[in-house]
């Protein structure tokens, strides 16, 4: 299993997407994309210093616009899994195909405008918490009236809220943990970004998402999304939503990921996979910063999925379990059967109750992958859908 993965905020650098104006049509494509964004994107992707491009409303559609233009050298059709870390999602979310590239751009340029209003409204900000017993941890969160914006995994804790809450947090540390104040403009992931969410709600309204062509997973709970409407849901509330990478990452270690690729500007997210993952066996890890790193990466996409010959080919599409449980298959359908989008295929029993597990595409139920009663766990695989290529 393959993941490729695309970073939010906080991971870029000056100059980082320099090399890359070196590719055929890459300037032009960036240039098109500002204008749909609202910020030059070639001007702060190569000579914009480190003030400038952590500015929120300029940082978000750039890192957005890096992921998907290094992701076009790269053969996604081979690649089953998709992720990313807060605005990373929409070029994940672009990656998976529920969203073209230009609604990716777009939707980046009105979030981080949004959010950088909102937090021109009330003067509040993030620190990120090392270390310490992660319920010590969330509890001295809650009792300065702070919010754990992100949970990253790996130790990483980030309290996000007014400033004078994060004084008394930096003052009064949980036991065996490290606060670092964030240079960031506000509360990102919390009740404070209301109005941004609300903004970004009315322009996502007029776009017509797609179902995902590979596994998606979401940062709202770490489970894999089937639906392009309910991920598009997800995008917009994540503004106000805790980050919960450290739950995506459980997902990558429960569905047996053995390679990940991190798209520009490449090395945060490896760095939390490699220190999360280290007890259930790390991935082999391709950090893609420069075009100079593109044939690394396609060759773990090859090793991955085997050389494709000249013959055609079935592909299927793999429907995924939305929640951890146990699966029920639908008692009327047996491998072989006609299937319509939107059917019912079977359930997911969990804690909360049953979780519909419904067909994303049409055509014929090839092979199921969960039989009854199996447990699963988010974005695992239960059964595939053929058809000719």
């Amino acid at each position: 299993m393959l993941a490729v993965l695309s970073p939010g905020q906080g991971s870029q650098k000056p100059g980082f997407l320099t090399p890359w104006l070196d590719l055929p049509g890459t300037e032009a494509r960036l240039r098109w994309w500002s204008a749909l964004a609202g910020v030059d994107l070639v001007h702060l992707g190569t000579v914009a210093d480190a003030d400038e491009i952590k500015d929120t409303a300029r940082t978000q559609p750039l890192l957005v616009a890096a992921a998907l233009l290094a992701a076009e050298h790269l053969p996604m059709y081979d690649v089953p899994l998709t992720a990313g870390h807060s605005v990373g999602e929409l070029g994940a979310a672009a990656l998976a195909g529920v969203l073209p590239a230009e609604a990716a751009i777009t939707l980046a340029g009105v979030r981080g405008r949004e959010m950088a209003a909102a937090c021109a409204l009330e003067p509040t900000g993030m620190a990120a918490v090392l270390g310490g017993d992660p319920d010590e941890v969330l509890a001295a969160i809650e009792a300065h009236g702070l919010y754990p914006a992100n949970r990253n995994g790996a130790g990483q804790i980030v309290a996000a809220g007014a400033l004078d809450g994060l004084d008394k947090l930096a003052a009064e540390p949980p036991a065996r943990a490290r606060i670092t104040r964030l240079k960031v403009a506000g509360a990102f992931h919390t009740p404070y970004m209301a109005p941004a969410e609300a903004a970004l709600a009315g322009v996502a309204a007029g776009i017509t998402p797609k179902d995902p062509t590979r596994i998606l997973l979401s940062n709202l709970d770490g489970s894999a999304v089937n639906h392009g409407r309910e991920m598009l849901q997800r995008l917009v509330r994540q503004v106000t939503a805790p980050v919960r990478w450290d739950l995506c990452m459980r997902t990558l270690a429960d569905l047996g990921v053995t390679g990940v690729i991190e798209l520009p500007p490449a090395g945060t997210l490896a760095g939390l996979v490699k220190r999360e993952l280290k007890s259930t066996g790390v991935p082999e890890i391709v950090t893609l910063n420069t075009p100079d790193d593109l044939p690394a990466a396609r060759d773990l996409i090859a090793r991955h999925n085997g050389l494709r010959g000249h013959e055609p080919v079935i592909q299927f599409r793999v429907v995924v379990s939305p929640a951890a449980g146990t699966f029920e298959p639908a008692a009327d359908l047996a491998e072989g059967a006609d299937l319509r989008t939107g059917q019912v295929i079977g359930h997911v029993a969990t804690r909360q109750g049953p979780v519909e597990v419904t067909a994303h595409d049409s055509g014929l139920l090839t092979e199921w992958l969960a039989h009854h009663d199996d447990p699963v766990a988010p974005g695992q695989p239960l059964a595939r859908i053929g058809g000719q290529v």
